[in-house]
C-alpha cells in the first residue's frame, strides 16, 4: 500500500544548503512511500526563495510556503502543518545536520502500528561521529533530563529535529501550538506526552555545523526552552514534581512577602497593616508565577471567575496568615519568625486550593 509522507522544512537563510537538502529528501521516494515536500521561507534575506522558485518548477511534489516577516522555526512549522496532507508528517532542517534517510527506519513502528509519534534520537547509540560543542550537546541532555521528569517521558532526545507523526495526531495538537522559534521542541514534546499517544524513538545519526557554517540556536534559546518545559508540561506533572516546583514559587513568594513586611514595619506601619499588605504583595507574586510556569490560566473557570475565586481564596489564606502571626507575637515570638511560620501555614494552603481548586485541569 502507497503511503505519503509530508516533510515539512522551514528555511531561513539557507541558500547554500536548500537545494542539496531538498535533493536527499526526493532521494527516500519509493514505490511504497510518497513524498509531499512543504518548504516554509521564513523571510530569508538571501536567495533561498528564488531557489526554492526554480525547484517547486521542476519537482511538483515541492511545495514553497513563505512568511512576509521572520517569524521563527516553530512559526515555520506550524504553516507548514495547515498545508500537509501526508499519513505522516515529519520535519526537516534546511542544512545538512540531518540524513531524510533516517525517515525510513522512523516510519516502521508507524506503519505496524507500534507508535504514533516517533522521536530520531542522537544518543541511542555509540558510533564514529563528528565531535563539536560539548556544552551544546550538555545543553541538549539537560533539556531532555527536564522535560523527561515533567512529562514522565523516558526519551533521550528532546531537541532532535527528526519528529515524526501520524497527520491526525499532530494535526489535533497543531491548533494549541504557539511557539515561534526553537521553543516548539520541548512545546510539542510536552502535548505528545499530554495526548497519551504512543511514542517511539529510533536512533539516527548526526552531522552538526559550527555556527561559522550557518547554526542559528544560542544559550538564550535554551533558557527559553527550560521556560517551555515548565510552563506548558509543569499543569500536568506527576505530583512530586509539581510540589517541588511550588516549593520554589513559594519561597520566592514567601522572601517577597517577608521582605515587604520588613520594609513596612522600617516605614512605620503597624504590625497589622504590614502583615495584610506584605501578604497581598506576595500573592500577587505568586499567582503571576503559578500561571507563567506552573497552573494553566484559565483552566476551569472563565477569567472573571478565576479571579474571584483566587480573590476569596487569598482572603481566606490571608486571614490565617494574619491570625497565626499574630498569635505567634502573642506568645513573645520575634516578629520575624512569626511571619516566617506564618508564611509558611500560607503557602500549604495556597498549594492546596490552587491545584484543587482554582487551577484545576478541565475534565476532557
Amino acid at each position: 500500500m502507497n503511503r505519503t509522507l509530508s516533510l515539512i522544512i522551514p528555511c531561513y537563510n539557507e541558500e547554500r544548503t536548500i537545494a542539496d537538502c531538498v535533493s536527499r529528501v526526493r532521494d527516500i521516494a519509493s514505490d511504497g512511500l510518497r513524498l509531499e515536500i512543504i518548504v516554509v521561507d521564513d523571510a530569508s534575506s538571501d536567495a533561498s526563495l528564488a531557489v526554492l522558485g526554480e525547484l517547486s518548477v521542476k519537482y511538483p511534489e515541492i511545495t514553497v510556503l513563505k512568511h512576509e516577516r521572520n517569524k521563527g522555526k516553530g512559526a515555520a512549522i506550524r504553516t507548514g502543518l495547515i498545508h500537509a496532507t501526508g499519513d505522516f508528517v515529519g520535519i526537516q532542517d534546511a542544512d545538512a545536520e540531518y540524513d531524510p534517510r533516517e525517515y525510513i527506519p522512523m516510519l516502521e513502528p508507524c506503519l505496524d502500528g507500534r507508535a504514533d509519534v516517533v522521536f530520531g534520537s542522537r544518543y541511542l547509540r555509540p558510533e564514529t561521529r563528528k565531535v563539536l560543542y560539548f556544552w551544546h550537546t550538555w545543553m541538549n541532555k539537560t533539556l531532555t533530563f527536564a522535560s523527561n521528569m515533567f512529562t514522565n517521558l523516558d526519551i533521550t532526545d528532546m531537541e532532535t529535529c527528526y519528529k515524526l507523526f501520524r497527520r491526525e495526531v499532530i494535526q489535533e495538537i497543531a491548533p494549541t501550538l504557539r511557539e515561534e522559534r526553537f521553543g516548539f521542541e520541548p512545546e510539542v514534546t510536552a502535548k505528545v506526552a499530554q495526548s497519551g499517544c504512543k511514542v517511539y524513538e529510533c536512533a539516527i545519526s548526526y552531522n552538526p555545523r559550527s555556527y561559522e557554517e550557518g547554526k542559528k540556536i544560542g544559550w538564550k534559546d535554551g533558557l527559553h526552552a527550560l521556560y517551555c518545559i515548565l510552563h506548558y508540561s509543569a499543569p500536568t506533572a506527576p505530583l512530586p514534581m509539581q510540589i517541588l516546583l511550588y516549593l520554589l514559587i513559594g519561597f520566592l513568594s514567601m522572601a517577597v512577602n517577608m521582605s515587604a513586611f520588613s520594609a513596612l514595619l522600617s516605614s512605620g506601619f503597624v504590625p497589622s497593616a504590614s502583615i495584610i499588605a506584605a501578604f497581598f504583595i506576595g500573592a500577587v507574586f505568586n499567582y503571576f508565577l503559578c500561571i507563567a510556569i506552573l497552573f494553566r490560566h484559565k483552566a476551569r473557570f472563565s477569567a472573571m471567575s478565576e479571579f474571584v475565586v483566587y480573590i476569596v481564596s487569598v482572603m481566606v489564606m490571608c486571614f490565617i496568615d494574619y491570625e497565626v502571626t499574630l498569635g505567634l507575637i502573642g506568645i513573645t515570638m520575634s516578629s520575624f519568625w512569626a511571619k516566617f511560620w506564618g508564611a509558611i501555614t500560607g503557602f500549604a494552603g495556597n498549594f492546596i486550593i490552587r491545584r484543587n481548586l482554582i487551577f484545576r485541569e478541565k475534565k476532557k
